[in-house]
């Protein structure tokens, strides 16, 4: 009987067919190698790190078939592998996604749980919005950095969140997480000590050149010229103009505007933001103090 390949070269073969397909990355994984090794670990009920311990895993010839018609699923769908896998991570917390919110990618996770953001936060921050929450992730992940906050999460979307609902309920912090229907800031008044805010912010033209796995998100969630504008910023002059109403003495707001530092800029230049660092640059993701506005 022929022997079936090994778990890591099933790994490579199925990495090189996404590559050879043209499928586009960016939403949970960067390249055509980390994205089959999430779904062939996922589709063969393994831990998402199990790999190194079983590289050497003889597989059969079922469980390659299997794997092999999800690879071919996700090419020829174009959906994003989140939505295939009903699941995505962030910073090692596993999340439920589907259709109804655009697949956790936020790089405020970054800051938020390496402990960035904690020295611009004082022993009375108790207050946290998460606006635009999506599907939950990062007011979940506040929630986990900071016990003794309470957070507030709202988006626009009702089906977005009742993806989040589903994610709260999953970590056990319903009483600690509310959430609520509305459009910014009108709907999460506050006084806020934090507002965490990932908007819909890409530019009208790059919404044009979206693959097709980003438009299979909802383009509510991504697209930033939702009141006629083109640079994207519809939302964050929104956002923005209302900020210094909502936040306390102390407040914080931070901002991920992607790539469009350019835009953010053009259309905010009295504003002097913080940059803060991640791992996809220095210029996506910044925060401004209260007296930013003064």
């Amino acid at each position: 009987m022929p022997q079936g390949p090994s778990l890591i070269a099933l790994v490579q073969r199925m990495a090189a067919q996404l590559e050879a397909a043209g499928v586009a990355f960016g939403q949970g994984t960067t390249n055509a190698y980390d994205e089959a090794a999430w779904l062939v670990q996922w589709r063969l009920g393994l831990p998402l790190h199990a790999l190194d311990d079983q590289a050497a895993r003889v597989l059969t010839a079922a469980e390659v078939a299997s794997v092999q018609a999800l690879i071919g699923q996700r090419i020829a769908s174009r959906r994003p592998a989140a939505y295939l896998t009903g699941e995505a991570w962030l910073q090692g917390v596993p999340f439920f996604v589907d259709e109804r919110a655009i697949v956790p990618r936020s790089l405020i996770a970054e800051p938020l749980a390496d402990g960035t953001l904690d020295a611009w936060l004082s022993e009375r921050t108790r207050a946290v919005l998460d606006l635009c929450t999506g599907n939950g992730s990062l007011a979940v992940l506040a929630a986990l950095a900071w016990p003794e906050v309470q957070v507030l999460a709202s988006d626009v979307s009702a089906p977005a969140l009742a993806v989040a609902q589903r994610n709260v309920e999953r970590h056990g912090l319903q009483h600690r997480i509310t959430l609520v229907q509305g459009d910014g800031l009108a709907a999460a008044p506050g006084p806020h000590d934090l507002i965490l805010c990932n908007p819909p912010y890409v530019n009208r033209e790059s919404m044009t050149l979206l693959p097709p796995e980003f438009r299979a998100e909802p383009a509510l969630a991504l697209d930033g010229n939702a009141d006629g504008g083109s640079d994207g910023m519809d939302f964050v002059r929104r956002l923005l103009h209302a900020a210094p109403r909502h936040l306390g003495a102390d407040g914080v707001l931070v901002l991920e505007i992607g790539h469009e530092r350019a835009h953010f800029e053009a259309a905010f230049p009295r504003l002097n933001p913080l940059w803060l660092s991640t791992s996809a640059g220095d210029d996506q993701v910044l925060l401004l103090t209260r007296d930013a506005w003064a």
